[in-house]
């Protein structure tokens, strides 16, 4: 049997004054997702340490916690709202921090890693717009995650764990390898963000 915490919260209803509790079911897919904003700070000390196996590392295990969380979720039936909620959010933040810091180090491929940067934090945002909006609208389905957002998720990921790690390993050339699979994603990246405007539009 699977344990489940629930967090309380307290709130006020300013037109009838009582109080009244709002829960949130804190659960393995809810702590694997928080393990993955944890470890944002941690990347960028050990990126500033000048450590990059161990901040590709930690980038790593926070990515494989992206599989995991859903697979855990799904396959023990712990879906929640506040789950749902948090994990594009965790998403978000430890790409873009990751992004940010390949972007500070740069100087062969500055301008291009750059706009690749800014092309996948935009859609980011873009696309986290328009699903609030659909929401609101009662037609959230319309933009839900895609295959190739699936495959966009997986190249991004790797791209920015050879990145970090900067250098070759075992003879691979891992840095030349993620900036292959950064073009990919940020590709994969434009490409999405098009299905996803197009499916929530048309009729």
């Amino acid at each position: 049997m699977q344990k489940r915490y629930i967090l309380y919260f307290t709130t006020i209803d300013v037109i009838n004054p009582k109080k009244t509790k709002k829960y949130v079911t804190f659960n393995i897919p809810i702590f694997l997702t928080s393990l993955r904003i944890a470890a944002i700070p941690l990347v960028i000390l050990f990126f500033f340490l000048d450590k990059p196996f161990t901040t590709a590392f930690i980038f790593g295990m926070a990515g494989l916690t992206d599989w995991a969380d859903g697979y855990y979720a799904r396959r023990y039936n712990q879906e929640s709202r506040f789950g749902a909620f948090l994990d594009p959010v965790a998403d978000k933040l430890i790409v873009a921090t990751a992004l940010i810091l390949v972007v500070s180090r740069e100087t062969e491929f500055l301008i291009w890693i750059t706009l690749a940067a800014i092309i996948i934090i935009s859609r980011e945002i873009v696309i986290s717009a328009l699903r609030e909006w659909m929401a609101e609208t009662g037609q959230r389905s319309k933009v839900a995650v895609a295959y190739i957002g699936k495959i966009k998720a997986v190249a991004q990921i790797l791209s920015l764990i050879f990145l970090l790690y900067n250098k070759d390993l075992l003879g691979l050339p891992l840095r030349e390898i993620g900036l292959v699979l950064l073009a990919i994603a940020t590709v994969l990246t434009f490409v999405s963000m098009i299905q996803y405007l197009h499916s929530a539009f048309s009729k």
